[in-house]
C-alpha cells in the first residue's frame, strides 16, 4: 500500500444547518477544533449535541436536508474538504479519510458478501492489484482476531455486532487512510467486545501512524483511548484539551455535570447526580446567549445575551463566561 503520514486537521468556524418547516436551523454553530497529527481525539456529549454532524463534516458528507453553510475543514494533504466535490471528494473518502459508522450494518450491503463489497471499494478507487487488497483485508481481519477468509465470504447477517464493527474498521483502513473517524464504535456491544474494539483501535492507531477521531457518548471510552477530548453541547465545542486535564479538572459546568452524572463503582452511589433538564433540540437552541444557560448552576446575566467565545487557558479552550470563577474540583480518580 502507498506510504502516508498522520495528517493534522483544522476545523474553523464550521456552521452546519438543517432545513426544516421553521427554516434553516443550526446543528453546528461556528465550531473550531484542531486534531494534532498522530493523536486520538474524542468528542463527547449528550445525544443531539452535534457530534456525528461534526464527524461527517470531515468527509463533507452531511446529507440533505443538512448542508455545510460556512467554515472550513482543512486536512493536511487534502486541503479544505468543504471545497471538494465529485470524483475528487469520492477519492478522498476511503483513500485518505476512513470512516467507521455508528451502526456497522449501515455501512454494509446486505445483498453482497463482505469480500464483494471489498472488491467494489477497490475498483471505485482504481486499485490495480485487487488480490493484494484482499490480502491486506485478510491480514487486518486476522489482527483483529477474525478468520479473514470466513468473514470475506460472509453476508452481514452472518456476523455478530462485534464482528461487523471490526469489518467496518477493516474497510476504513484497507486503502491505507491515515485519518480515521469512528462514530460510536462500541455502541450496543457487550463489555468484552467493547474492550477488544478499544484495544484494536489503540494498536492500529499506533502501528499505522494514524490521526484518529472517536465520537462517543461514553466518557469511560474516551478516558481509555484518547489523548485529547472535545466536549460538545448545542452544536458548540464548550471545552477542549488534553483528556487527563479535561476529565481530571473540568472547567466548563457542562463537563463537570457529565462527570458528576457517571455512576460510581464504589463508595456512595448517591454522589452521582443527573444533569437537570434536557439538551436543546434544533428547534429550541436559543438564538442568542449561552446554549447551556437553562441547565447551568453558574448562570449570570451576561449568559442570556452573549454567546461565550472559546478562550484559551493553557493547553485548554473553554467557552464559558463563568470559567474564571473558583469552583471545587470534580475529579473522578477512575479517569485520571
Amino acid at each position: 500500500m502507498t506510504e502516508s503520514f498522520a495528517p493534522g486537521v483544522r476545523v474553523r468556524d464550521l456552521t452546519v444547518v438543517y432545513r426544516t418547516p421553521a427554516g434553516e436551523l443550526p446543528a453546528l454553530a461556528g465550531v473550531g477544533l484542531t486534531l494534532a497529527p498522530g493523536t486520538i481525539t474524542g468528542i463527547v456529549g449528550e445525544s443531539g449535541s452535534g457530534k456525528s454532524t461534526l464527524a461527517l463534516s470531515l468527509l463533507n458528507a452531511v446529507q440533505p436536508p443538512g448542508r455545510i453553510k460556512a467554515g472550513s475543514v482543512d486536512i493536511d494533504g487534502l486541503g479544505d474538504v468543504v471545497q471538494l466535490g465529485g470524483d475528487e471528494l469520492r477519492r478522498a473518502r476511503g483513500r485518505q479519510v476512513g470512516y467507521v459508522f455508528q451502526a456497522a450494518q449501515n455501512s454494509l450491503n446486505p445483498l453482497k458478501t463482505v469480500g464483494k463489497q471489498l472488491l467494489d471499494l477497490g475498483r471505485s478507487h482504481d486499485v490495480a492489484d485487487l488480490p493484494a487488497l484482499v490480502g491486506e483485508a485478510r491480514a487486518l481481519l486476522g489482527r483483529m482476531g477474525l478468520d479473514g477468509g470466513r468473514v470475506l465470504d460472509s453476508y452481514q447477517h452472518e456476523l455478530s455486532g462485534g464482528m461487523r464493527q471490526r469489518v467496518g474498521i477493516m474497510l476504513a483502513l484497507v486503502l491505507n487512510a491515515h485519518l480515521v473517524v469512528l462514530d460510536e464504535p462500541t455502541t450496543a456491544l457487550d463489555m468484552i467486545t467493547q474492550a477488544t474494539i478499544l484495544r484494536i483501535v489503540k494498536e492500529v492507531h499506533r502501528e499505522r501512524g494514524l490521526t484518529t477521531l472517536i465520537v462517543t457518548h461514553d466518557i469511560g471510552v474516551a478516558a481509555e483511548v484518547t489523548d485529547c477530548l472535545a466536549v460538545m453541547y448545542g452544536g458548540r465545542v464548550v471545552e477542549h484539551g488534553p483528556t487527563t486535564a479535561v476529565l481530571g479538572s473540568p472547567r466548563h459546568p457542562y463537563t463537570r455535570g457529565l462527570i458528576r452524572a457517571i455512576p460510581r463503582l464504589s463508595g456512595d452511589i448517591d454522589e452521582a447526580r443527573a444533569l437537570p433538564g434536557r439538551p436543546p433540540t434544533l428547534g429550541t437552541i436559543p438564538a442568542e446567549g449561552c446554549v447551556f444557560r437553562e441547565r447551568c448552576p453558574l448562570r449570570m446575566a451576561v449568559c442570556d445575551t452573549v454567546d461565550p467565545a472559546p478562550a484559551a487557558y493553557g493547553e485548554r479552550t473553554v467557552a464559558c463566561h463563568a470559567v474564571g470563577q473558583p469552583v471545587a474540583p470534580a475529579v473522578r480518580k477512575e479517569y485520571v
